[in-house]
């Protein structure tokens, strides 16, 4: 579902106000209805697409926001330091779920030991320590993976495919992002099996993206794997910018980024993982316990090409891949 300017900034006034204003209604109604706590490292603005998400799933388990549910919405801003205090506000205010990315997951863990949990990550949740099994996850947490350091390996795969003469390729390394670490591992293996070798460009804050991508260019290195995460997803305006200026071939996690003009994107659908995380929760409050539900692995992959960026770098899409795109952006 594409926003509009307009609906956009309407869709995140209604549910900035929401947050605040329903402490006010829950005390009103006497906690008539159940609370979700939703909590992103990232912006509000970020969030916005996977908040619809979330509520369609609310839906298809047959609860309505502003009906039947009530959701206090908070997020970090990409300032980590403030997830505690989020988190601790969650539990004071008494939500029944609480749903997370997998930026502010652990701040949950670390906090909460009894309001069940859904998380949505990226990377592996055993790796990370949220959960002993996937089958089993145990206690009272539960949630959704998209498994993403095998999503980067195949980014690294179809950049290469895209580009066979570029013996040398970039991934962008944010280091504060849990399970990055995990990431890059297998970007390296997947290197030396494709035989291109892995350079490393490594950023801590927005200060440090345009030195690393300009280093990119001066070492004439030939593309560059932007893998997914919640700091890079949104800072992807100011990445998909500085690749353009550098004329960086680029490769990302999320459809979004194609159509804010980078080059190729293949990944999850967060979008579909959200939705997923609406419907554990509809689960939950209808008696679920959360160690006896699964973590849901992601199965919807999308390849999105965005033909005019492809042409302004003078690059030709290989016929191979354009059969098997999911959308191409003219």
């Amino acid at each position: 579902m594409q926003l509009g300017q307009k609906s956009r900034r309407e869709f995140i006034g209604m549910i900035g106000g929401a947050a605040v204003a329903w402490p006010s209604a829950a005390r009103a109604q006497q906690r008539t209805i159940p609370v979700v706590g939703f909590l992103r490292s990232t912006t509000r603005d970020d969030s916005v697409r996977l908040v619809l998400a979330l509520q369609q799933g609310l839906k298809l388990g047959g609860y309505f926001e502003g009906q039947n549910i009530a959701i206090e919405y908070r997020w970090a801003d990409n300032q980590p330091d403030r997830l505690p205090a989020l988190v601790a506000d969650l539990i004071a205010r008494k939500v029944d779920v609480i749903v997370a990315n997998q930026g502010s997951a652990a701040a949950v863990m670390a906090a909460n030991k009894t309001i069940p949990f859904v998380f949505v990550t990226g990377a592996d949740p055993i790796k990370l320590g949220l959960v002993p099994s996937l089958s089993r996850p145990g206690g009272n947490v539960t949630g959704l993976t998209f498994l993403q350091e095998t999503v980067a390996a195949k980014q690294l795969e179809l950049m290469h495919e895209v580009l066979p003469q570029e013996k040398s390729i970039a991934v962008l390394f944010h280091t504060a992002t849990p399970g990055a670490d995990l990431v890059l591992k297998e970007l390296q293996a997947a290197a030396s099996v494709i035989g291109v070798q892995l350079h490393t460009a490594r950023v801590k804050d927005e200060r440090d993206f345009d030195p690393a991508l300009g280093t990119i260019r001066r070492e004439k290195v030939g593309a560059l794997v932007v893998p997914g995460g919640a700091f890079l997803l949104s800072r992807r305006n100011l990445i998909i910018g500085l690749a353009a200026h550098y004329q960086i071939p680029t490769i990302y996690s999320d459809r979004e980024e194609v159509v804010a003009g980078g080059l190729l994107s293949y990944g999850p659908s967060q979008s579909e993982a959200y939705r997923g995380a609406g419907i554990y929760v509809s689960k939950i409050l209808k008696g679920a316990n959360p160690a006896d539900l699964p973590v849901d692995e992601s199965t919807k992959f999308e390849v999105v090409v965005n033909l005019q960026t492809a042409k302004s770098l003078g690059i030709e899409m290989p016929l191979s891949l354009l059969m098997r795109v999911t959308e191409v952006i003219e």
